[in-house]
């Protein structure tokens, strides 16, 4: 089902891009400083979106806007060492992760990486013409490289508004692709953080997509999850 016009016209996509931008580069690798002071001088926190006020919302803007305003560029050096062990024990390791960013790992019952979901996303992007740049060999189905897909879509969006398998697109990959089992992930990133930074990204990422799924006027497939 395609969401009506006046549901698409409704949503600006350019602010849309923005926001899966700042959550690729969050979520896609460890933190350096240059991130953080980006996300500090253009005010990131008080410049999110409030979308319909949920609570995660709230308390994400606040967590994000309490860490970048104690953030300073004189003193970051232990904060960056603490951002990115906080990064390395949630998202890549060394171990295993508290909340592995791929999600083949929650849909496969082995919980295994590039697994029959991550190929079933390869063919899907395939038949869409859809290439994901990755610095490193990475799976496919990393929630950082799904919101580098958004982000690019959005940005098609902002002019194509009325293209119908653009918008098609989007919702078959939200639907089936990343809401199955990303906000598992989030859930576990908000649970196990010791930084508020990733715990305001993982409530602000989790309402984004809750506001995703209502713009688009979607109910995600269901799957067992296995984590």
């Amino acid at each position: 089902m395609t969401p009506n016009i006046i549901t698409i016209n409704s949503i600006n996509f350019e602010e849309y891009q923005g926001l899966a931008r700042i959550l690729h580069h969050s979520l896609i690798r460890h933190p350096e400083s240059e991130l953080v002071q980006g996300f500090k001088a253009c005010d990131i926190a008080d410049s999110w979106p409030t979308f319909a006020k949920r609570a995660q919302n709230s308390k994400g803007r606040a967590l994000l806007a309490g860490f970048l305003a104690q953030w300073s560029t004189d003193t970051h050096a232990a904060e960056l060492v603490e951002l990115k062990l906080d990064y390395g024990q949630l998202f890549f390791g060394p171990g295993e992760p508290n909340a592995v960013p791929q999600g083949s790992v929650y849909l496969s019952e082995e919980q295994l990486l590039n697994d029959r979901s991550t190929m079933a996303l390869m063919d899907f992007y395939q038949a869409y013409g859809v290439k994901v740049d990755v610095d490193y060999p990475q799976p496919l189905d990393h929630i950082g490289l799904f919101f580098a897909v958004l982000d690019q879509t959005f940005g098609r969006l902002q002019s194509e508004a009325t293209n119908h398998a653009l918008v098609r697109f989007t919702q078959v990959l939200l639907q089936q692709h990343l809401l199955p089992w990303a906000p598992r992930c989030l859930e576990l990133a908000q649970q196990h953080a010791t930084s508020d930074f990733y715990r305001a990204i993982a409530l602000l990422a989790s309402d984004f997509l809750q506001q995703l799924q209502q713009d688009f006027q979607l109910l995600p497939k269901a799957a067992r999850l296995y984590r």
